[in-house]
């Protein structure tokens, strides 16, 4: 691990030992904590207190904005905001960057597009939801799914701060589902 990643790890470290002793010390804060569905509310509680613990475990400064070819270089849009940008559109397939920032689809919204849709968290975690099950779904970094075509779904929750990255590929309901 180089020296800069060490330092900001124990840093990360020292404020969620400053989390810590403050909700041991309040009753009041530890409720608040207990009422946290996702990640950002933790994040945003502590600073809230002045705590930085928003980094999450091998992240690393999202790169500039504007480099070429670069799925991660996208300025954060501005709360309750995303932004797309299609990278690809070839026939019955199109290829799209989405970043959004704390935001969700707006209530009583649900979408059901006629193309299949695999989309992936490059970045954040979010909840999404599928009309036809009980509970929203969490997802983080790195997780990916196939939504069949016509199937009502809705975003619940992004992440706030730096925002959620997703990738998603939507297929005409004609062709095949990308395998894993």
């Amino acid at each position: 691990m180089a020296e800069e990643q060490l330092q900001r790890f124990l840093h990360k470290v020292e404020q969620l030992n400053a989390l810590v002793a403050l909700i041991d010390t309040d009753p009041e804060l530890r409720q608040q904590l207990a009422r946290c569905d996702t990640h950002q509310q933790v994040v945003d509680l502590a600073s809230s207190l002045g705590l930085e613990i928003g980094r999450r475990w091998g992240e690393s400064d999202p790169p500039a904005p504007g480099r070429t070819a670069n799925l991660l270089a996208s300025a954060v849009p501005s709360p309750g905001q995303e932004r797309t940008d299609v990278l690809l559109q070839q026939g019955q397939v199109r290829l799209e960057r989405i970043h959004s920032c704390a935001a969700a689809t707006p209530p009583g919204q649900w979408y059901e597009q006629r193309q299949g849709e695999w989309v992936a968290l490059l970045q954040g975690s979010a909840q999404l939801r599928f009309a036809d099950e009980a509970h929203p779904r969490a997802l983080h970094a790195g997780d990916w799914l196939w939504i069949e075509p016509r199937r009502r779904h809705r975003v619940e929750a992004t992440d706030g701060g730096n925002g959620c990255l997703w990738l998603a590929l939507f297929v005409d309901a004609d062709s095949q589902a990308p395998g894993p």
